[in-house]
């Protein structure tokens, strides 16, 4: 792995190796990506399904159907549709609780698992594994017709094709910026500490720096100043390129944030970011139409 992407991920890793022990005796782990545990209890949010319509789906992509999850208000229909975009450990319980907050919030949400045809990377407990493995072997192109697809089935499901927005975390920030510029149908995207610029490679041939100019959607940035892998003179190249291109994005740094900031299940939670960044998420989809 080159330096500067063993620095962007070096805060994946748990704070503790880990055990078949500590994962069976610890009640919190259950559904979390195994690569992750153990799971900071005292912090994890939970959500429950109450006026919820939420579960697993299957959604039909171009060479077979990708496993997900869906939640929406019971009974809903023509919802504004957010499409969730995970971060290297797949759709494990922090991103199906992350669907079921924006349910709460009257959002159809969907998930689907991106890497799945190399590999199921919530049932991987190595974090080099995953990234060597299925992150460097799914190219962009085909995480762009799987979001499609989502955005197909959504709207087959209850969803408002006229409504439609994406968010993602960690390497699902990078994707969101990739959609943001693949998608013109797309009325707006959040990406949270998505990685903005890396060396090429050939299933990866631009990053989102690269793709600045042409950014459809307007995208709000949430970023961490402590982010060990994205440094600031990256975010001001992104500032820059956005603004040369007349793009109405924004990018907004939580200072004192490590990466991961929002996720409630590590160590690298930061409440007070975490929370902000939300309200200011749904602030971002509520003025740009969705």
């Amino acid at each position: 792995m080159k330096a500067d992407d063993q620095a962007q991920f070096d805060s994946l890793l748990p704070a503790e190796p880990f055990t078949r022990r500590s994962f069976i005796t610890t009640a919190v782990g259950a559904g979390f990506a195994l690569a992750t545990q153990p799971i900071s209890a005292q912090t994890v949010v939970t959500t429950d399904t109450e006026g919820l319509l939420a579960g697993d789906i299957m959604v039909p992509a171009a060479d077979r159907e990708l496993p997900g999850y869906r939640a929406m208000p019971a009974g809903g229909s023509r919802l504004p549709t957010v499409l969730v975009i995970h971060e290297i450990f797949g759709v494990h319980e922090y991103i199906r609780d992350v669907c079921r907050r924006l349910a709460k919030a009257g959002y159809l949400a969907i998930a689907v698992d991106m890497y799945i045809r190399y590999g199921e990377t919530a049932k991987m407990t190595n974090v080099q594994d995953i990234l060597a493995g299925p992150v460097a072997s799914a190219p962009d192109a085909e995480h762009m017709t799987d979001l499609d697809a989502c955005a197909t089935w959504a709207a087959k499901n209850g969803g408002d094709p006229q409504r439609l927005a994406v968010t993602g975390f960690c390497r699902g920030g990078r994707t969101t910026w990739l959609y943001a510029a693949h998608n013109p149908q797309l009325k707006a995207a959040v990406a949270w500490y998505g990685p903005l610029d890396a060396a090429p490679t050939p299933g990866q041939p631009q990053s989102p720096l690269d793709l600045a100019g042409q950014v459809k959607a307007p995208v709000l940035g949430l970023y961490a100043g402590k982010d060990q892998g994205i440094s600031p003179d990256q975010i001001e190249d992104m500032r820059t390129a956005l603004g040369k291109a007349g793009n109405k994005s924004q990018i907004h740094v939580y200072p004192d944030a490590p990466h991961a900031f929002h996720a409630d299940y590590r160590p690298s939670y930061r409440k007070e970011a975490a929370e902000d960044g939300w309200k200011r998420m749904l602030e971002w989809l509520r003025q740009n139409g969705v």
